[in-house]
């Protein structure tokens, strides 16, 4: 009778999770997720409530900014969506640049897989939309189920703890990076309209002074917040819209790891600080500190709790109120635009981001280490669905008729619903009796075969 076989030595398989500084990005966007639900639910009862009426005069109250002569005059409703997301969209920026210098997309094989995913999921959901409004008024929206909710995709997540894996969840981050990156580009080519060229070259002129700024070194945040406010304000007058000033701010502020040198010097100035504590000495020493870390991190810092817990909550108050009548819902009902966002949010993004981001694992242009299985992807790219910050932005942009504007909203509503209960029950039923999607991902050997069993050698004397 023959023994059974002795396993072999387990194999050790180190697979490195996010950085600490991604677990803070994610658990603020996790966060952010609940304020801006319960905004949105606050915006629907105040626009259907008996008070409906002042949630409009509200948000187009006129106010003013005047310094000396020269007077800036918006709606609240603008104050939020142009210069509060330009906050928002500054985070976005920084996000990017700091993933393009110091994280995950920095590997091309780790990025591979959810920037080509993305690219599914920007394209397929605009081409399902326009096959329902290939004619008429509604055509203008194509791009409104393109991105991806950040804040609500991720806090979704949150709620699986560890039956989600972290890397599923800096997939994610990943693929609404790119996405917001080609969001962005959308709405900087398609979306701007009247444009006044002498405003234009006012904000070359200030991104040239950001660029020189980071060319000389400048590690204070003084000289890029001067420089970041007049290119806004360049950008507000070209015509184009005036939150690409925030990404492109984003873009180029510096962004490095943290220099040798310059940490050396920080216990230097603490220790001196130790010996005298006079104010310049203690100036001196938080001045070492802060130059040590680069200004997109303090500034990400510094904006990214803004962004999650003020203007993201604060956009969905300004801009879901829908009021949801008889007459509304029925004309909803019936039209393309609301079918074109629904069906595009959710077909077209489960669609698009898993048959791209499968091409990419299966061809090898890319992996997804770590317990990432297909299952995952399928439940997490049904989830991308939830396209509400920018769709809701996008929709501002993309229609003048008001009529319009409801229609796309309550598409945005219902196909976000239905993608958030059903990317979550595909990632509880699916997300763990699929396959890995990359099974040795880390670039290691595969496991060697178990060795047969022997019996163990017999001593000479006692044969």
């Amino acid at each position: 009778m023959t023994a059974p076989p002795r396993p072999g030595p387990a194999l050790r398989v180190s697979i490195p999770g996010p950085a600490p500084a991604v677990r803070e990005f994610l658990a603020t966007e996790a966060g952010s997720a609940v304020l801006l639900l319960g905004t949105t639910v606050l915006a629907l009862l105040w626009a259907n409530s008996p008070w409906s009426s002042s949630y409009e005069h509200f948000w187009d109250t006129s106010t003013a900014l005047t310094v000396g002569g020269a007077s800036l005059r918006l709606t609240v409703h603008d104050w939020v969506n142009d210069g509060a997301m330009a906050i928002f969209f500054m985070v976005v920026g920084l996000e990017i640049s700091r993933e393009a210098t110091t994280g995950e997309l920095r590997d091309r094989r780790s990025v591979a897989v959810p920037a080509l995913g993305a690219v599914g999921g920007l394209a397929t959901p605009a081409l399902v939309y326009w096959l329902f409004n290939r004619s008429g008024a509604g055509g203008a929206g194509w791009g409104i189920a393109m991105s991806t909710d950040t804040a609500f995709v991720l806090g979704i997540l949150a709620l699986f703890g560890p039956r989600c894996p972290d890397r599923l969840r800096l997939f994610m981050l990943t693929l609404a990076v790119v996405d917001d990156i080609g969001a962005i580009t959308v709405v900087a080519v398609f979306y701007s309209k009247h444009v006044d060229v002498m405003a234009l070259i006012l904000a070359a002129a200030a991104v040239a002074a950001i660029v020189a700024l980071r060319w000389m070194g400048v590690w204070q945040l003084t000289p890029y917040l001067i420089a970041a406010a007049l290119l806004w304000l360049a950008v507000h007058a070209s015509g184009v819209h005036a939150t690409l000033a925030g990404v492109l701010i984003g873009l180029l502020v510096p962004a490095f790891p943290p220099r040798r040198e310059e940490i050396d010097n920080v216990p230097v100035f603490v220790r001196a600080l130790q010996e005298d504590s006079t104010a310049s000495r203690s100036a001196l020493a938080v001045s070492a500190a802060r130059a040590a870390v680069a200004p997109n991190e303090r500034l990400q810092h510094l904006l990214h709790p803004v962004s999650a817990f003020v203007v993201v909550p604060l956009f969905g108050l300004a801009n879901a109120g829908v009021r949801l009548n008889g007459e509304t819902l029925r004309t909803a009902a019936s039209s393309p635009v609301t079918h074109g966002v629904v069906v595009a949010l959710l077909i077209g993004n489960a669609v698009g981001i898993t048959l791209a981001a499968t091409c990419a694992v299966r061809t090898g242009l890319g992996v997804l280490p770590g317990q990432v299985r297909y299952g995952h992807v399928l439940g997490a790219s049904v989830l991308a669905g939830i396209g509400f910050t920018i769709s809701l932005f996008i929709t501002q942009l993309a229609f003048d008729d008001e009529a319009l504007r409801d229609q796309a909203k309550i598409g945005i509503l219902v196909g976000s619903l239905i993608a958030a209960t059903a990317g979550s029950v595909l990632l509880r039923y699916l997300g763990e009796r699929m396959p890995l999607c990359s099974p040795n991902s880390e670039g290691l050997p595969p496991p060697l075969p178990p060795r047969p069993w022997r019996p163990p050698a017999v001593p000479a004397r006692w044969s």
